[in-house]
């Protein structure tokens, strides 16, 4: 029996797990995007981080609904149906860049962004809730660094896909000839996903319950709903003025800045895998076993993505190896954790708004590494002790607060252009700042 249900974990942990790259692929290439967007289209910086608003604001609108067709028709299904709705947006995109129509890319971007909805909503709860709750962050951050080697990939892609060779604004419409067969891959693998899914039964979890149990009740809750705001709109933030940042402050041409961009979210990845065995109950000598592979994943991902920089690669492992070391310092507790690596993004954010140059590139690059834990991290709190009949309202509340990723970049862009783009850098800073008071206080399990 014992071996039946971890078969039957491994299964879920392996669906959802490619769930997982599926949504963070899409999601970090939509705000990538906004890069080769503001040229094909001629936007200013706010207008361009519209198109992460249009994304993230399916959020609020669908989150909660989301929930509730979880309880209605199950995690599988639902799934699938987010599957399908990214492939059908993926396919709008063609007559959007072949016109090419900046409201059609943002009606695209609206209908793929749903089906990520969908998918995400799912997938964070059912990951929490198909094995014990004392490893659930740890499960968590295991499905997450898979997430986060597609948002590694997804602007490598865009470097290599639609920058390469590229100068603006003169090549505007070769970019925009360049936009649709991301998009046409990404809508052709999802249906097959999907296709695959349908075919497999997965481990079931049961929703339903006659008693209708409110969440606002629990501030650890609600409170982590604003912190999941806070986040969101701090990473998207950082990541959609990065290549800008470099191209404007710096002087880096979009292609080499995009690459830049990649190991920004190899941050999270690499973060994201050493959480993956730091909140586990693994015995500390095979945790620091563990760590040495993903060093070089690091060494190897940050050399790849920079034409094979073998310098560029060294310095990305070695701030990899303090972030582990910081990591430490949290001894395998989630709260704990979370509150070091806020207090040290919102140090890098500020350094990044005050220096310039090659520490300004690595201060902003940097800050990924120390994103990687907090979703996961911030969820695992905000849910812990709920029952089932209470999860998939509380994953829908949380996730409808991910509109803090529609709301701090056209703030963040707006600054860029009337005040420079290092002063943009102050907004993610005092995201942190309510994140780190989260993880000391706010995430307390208490009833209101």
């Amino acid at each position: 029996m014992g071996e039946q249900k971890n078969n039957s974990m491994a299964l879920g942990m392996t669906v959802f797990g490619a769930i997982f790259f599926i949504f963070g692929f899409a999601t970090t290439f939509i705000v990538t995007l906004s890069a080769p967007v503001k040229e094909i289209f001629t936007l200013s910086e706010f207008e361009a981080q519209l198109l992460a608003s249009a994304f993230f604001i399916a959020y609020p609108i669908m989150s909660i609904p989301t929930g509730k067709l979880i309880d209605r028709i199950g995690y599988k299904w639902t799934v699938v149906a987010g599957l399908v709705l990214m492939a059908l947006g993926s396919f709008i995109y063609i007559p959007a860049a072949r016109i090419p129509s900046f409201p059609i890319f943002l009606f695209a971007t609206f209908i793929l962004a749903t089906g990520v909805v969908f998918l995400q909503v799912a997938a964070n709860p059912y990951v929490t809730a198909i094995g014990p709750s004392s490893t659930a962050s740890s499960r968590l951050n295991l499905t997450q660094a898979l997430n986060s080697i597609a948002t590694m990939i997804a602007p490598w892609l865009i470097s290599v896909a639609i920058f390469k060779g590229l100068q603006f604004p003169a090549d505007a419409a070769v970019a925009a000839e360049r936009v649709p067969m991301p998009f046409i891959i990404m809508g052709v693998i999802v249906l097959l996903v999907a296709i695959a899914i349908f075919t497999i039964k997965l481990p079931v979890l049961h929703t339903e319950t006659k008693e209708k149990k409110s969440i606002w009740k629990y501030p650890h809750v609600v409170l982590g709903g604003i912190a999941i705001f806070l986040y969101v709109g701090a990473e998207v933030g950082n990541a959609g003025l990065i290549v800008n940042y470099l191209k404007n402050s710096i002087g880096m041409n979009a292609e080499m800045a995009s690459t830049y961009a990649a190991i920004y979210w190899g941050g999270a990845m690499v973060g994201r895998f050493f959480g993956s065995f730091m909140f586990s109950a693994m015995p500390t000598s095979r945790k620091l076993t563990y760590a040495i592979p993903v060093l070089l994943l690091a060494f190897v991902s940050g050399s790849f993505v920079t034409d094979w920089n073998w310098a560029i690669g060294g310095t990305f492992a070695a701030i990899a190896l303090v972030n582990f070391i910081i990591m430490q310092i949290g001894k395998g507790k989630a709260a704990r954790t979370l509150a070091i690596f806020a207090l040290v993004a919102a140090a890098l954010d500020i350094a990044t708004t005050f220096t310039t140059g090659t520490v300004g590139l690595w201060t902003v690059i940097s800050i990924g590494l120390f994103n990687s834990i907090m979703f996961p991290n911030i969820f695992s709190l905000a849910v812990k002790d709920l029952d089932n009949a209470e999860l998939s309202g509380a994953s829908g509340l949380i996730n409808a607060l991910i509109i803090g990723g529609a709301i701090l970049p056209p703030l963040m862009g707006g600054i860029a252009d009337n005040f420079g783009y290092t002063y943009a850098f102050l907004v993610p800073a005092v995201s942190y700042a309510f994140i780190l008071f989260y993880a000391v206080s706010g995430s307390k399990i208490r009833r209101a």
